[in-house]
């Protein structure tokens, strides 16, 4: 979503609120990770649901294309950019990506050259997800839309269909066989909403400083290490 703009930070008491939130949120995955106890399986959809899954997945995606394309076409015409701003994060989700598919490939080798390939895609889709759904959902209101008359308009143009990717490629973690819950992936995810709450603390803002960008790559990370979590073999206590 930094390609075309960026967004504003949050200030005083936004600030602070959305800290506390987000604080708060940790908290709570790290209690309910201390009251799990082994682990919980997810239960694999039919073929027929598999390729509607699947299907809705690509749909979204090819949606996602076309609002992307518009709402970027749109702010150019309105010359809010003059030329986009780079994403610095970008070689950190891609090393991140390849490493979580190598892991994932070699972990699950033992189950078949399909359900090793097919789990190590999943999880590398899945992965930089658990960190944009939160992340969208916060700077949702402080993008740069295009002008009047229609701001929100373009923002639910734009974000509605990332949504949608989001979600169904969530779904997508239930075609593998190896895809399980356990204490250590909710203790991941918290962790990257403590991360998320000092980023806040200090306005959540685009990646272009030092605090800022280590804040943002290091939940980054946090949220691969969620995903590969979930197809970690469970502990035998």
């Amino acid at each position: 979503m930094t390609e075309y703009g960026t967004w504003s930070p949050y200030v005083g008491t936004d600030a602070v609120f959305l800290a506390v939130t987000l604080l708060a949120i940790g908290v709570l995955l790290t209690y309910l990770g201390t009251r799990l106890t082994g682990v919980v399986g997810i239960k694999r959809p039919g073929k027929a649901v598999s390729a509607f899954m699947i299907t809705i997945w690509i749909l979204s995606l090819a949606t996602f294309l076309v609002a992307f394309t518009t709402y970027g076409l749109q702010i150019y015409q309105q010359h809010l950019l003059g030329v986009p701003p780079k994403n610095p994060i970008s070689p950190i989700t891609y090393l991140c990506g390849l490493g979580t598919f190598i892991i994932i490939a070699y972990l699950s080798r033992n189950h078949g050259l399909k359900v090793a390939l097919g789990s190590a895609f999943v999880c590398m889709a899945a992965a930089p997800m658990i960190f944009e759904l939160p992340f969208d959902l916060i700077v949702m209101s402080r993008t740069y839309p295009p002008l009047p008359p229609a701001p929100t308009l373009f923002r639910l143009l734009f974000f509605l269909p990332l949504f949608l990717v989001e979600i169904s490629t969530f779904s997508l973690l239930t075609l593998s066989p190896l895809t399980k819950l356990s204490k250590y992936t909710l203790f991941s995810l918290a962790g990257m909403f403590f991360v998320f709450a000092v980023w806040a603390f200090f306005g959540f803002s685009y990646p272009s400083d030092p605090l800022s960008f280590s804040l943002n790559g290091i939940s980054k990370v946090l949220s691969f290490t969620t995903a590969i979590m979930l197809f970690l073999k469970p502990d035998k206590n």
